[in-house]
């Protein structure tokens, strides 16, 4: 079982200012419902009475998450609990077809993978954890399918655990964008942990949710709405874009430096989804 890093041996220094932008990220996200506040991972638990099945229920949303949105996901965790009988259950996907299971997730991304790492990861769970969800990061990763991002989000969620920040695309991206690493991180690995070598521990557990809703409504990948963002307005975003008041969309597709900082941020988010799909030096 390879162990998952947990600090740095040099910490990496907090970014100027980040304690007001932090503050002011969380003002604008109490304005508005992003996906992530209604059909994110911690949902998945609530429709399960025995605490086992609720645990399991979000590790599986976790594990289907990966390069899927929240709407897609939330639809094939309520699929995959009717096809199961009602409830997600190790014994139960342990129990079901491949086809049944794939039939439920077919809209998330990387389904016939994920298919075979479901079940795959029941049956360790069951033979190596007592059919329930492990309590440690390094654990969560001997399963098939699951990175750090979803272990420290499990712990989180299902144990109550703060063990470490759960970093998806969304926290990797923000945090680039903001200037909040030196130099700039190219994997979440590396985001996480210059984010743990300084972020206040008590902040380790909401900075996921946090970012996620800001990354689904207003710092979106493409186009981000800058012109509605506080952080733009007080100066805060070195990566901040400008919009002239009343202009009219182009008629032709053109790119500039910053939305290439945003593009080229995707591209490296969705390498680093499939390394950890693949559960890549991480896994087993």
């Amino acid at each position: 079982m390879k162990a998952i890093p947990q600090s740095l041996d040099k910490p990496h220094p907090a970014p100027e200012n980040w304690e007001e932008t932090y503050n002011i990220i969380k003002e604008m996200r109490s304005t508005f419902v992003a996906p992530v506040d209604t059909m994110g991972c911690d949902s998945a638990q609530t429709k399960e009475s025995d605490p086992r099945n609720r645990r399991y229920a979000t590790l599986v949303s976790l594990m289907l998450s990966s390069q899927t949105k929240d709407e897609v996901t939330d639809a094939a965790v309520k699929k995959i609990r009717a096809a199961l009988g009602g409830s997600i259950s190790i014994e139960g996907m342990i129990a079901a077809d491949d086809t049944v299971i794939s039939g439920a997730i077919a809209k998330v991304g990387f389904w016939r993978r994920k298919t075979g790492y479901l079940k795959q990861a029941a049956l360790k769970l069951r033979d190596d954890f007592d059919s329930d969800v492990p309590k440690t990061v390094d654990e969560l990763c001997s399963l098939p399918g699951v990175g750090p991002k979803m272990a420290f989000l499990a712990l989180q969620i299902a144990w109550n655990l703060n063990h470490g920040i759960g970093v998806d695309v969304h926290v990797h991206r923000i945090t680039n964008l903001l200037g909040w690493h030196k130099p700039p991180t190219k994997t979440p690995e590396q985001t996480r942990l210059n984010l743990q070598s300084w972020l206040p521990k008590h902040l380790h557990g909401e900075i996921n949710h946090l970012l996620v809703g800001f990354g689904q409504v207003i710092c979106v990948p493409v186009r981000p709405k800058c012109d509605e963002c506080q952080l733009s307005i007080k100066g805060l975003c070195p990566s901040a874009r400008k919009v002239a008041k009343g202009s009219k969309a182009k008629s032709r597709k053109t790119t500039t430096k910053i939305e290439m900082v945003y593009e080229n941020a995707i591209v490296e988010d969705e390498a680093a989804i499939k390394v950890e799909v693949e559960a890549q030096d991480c896994c087993n």
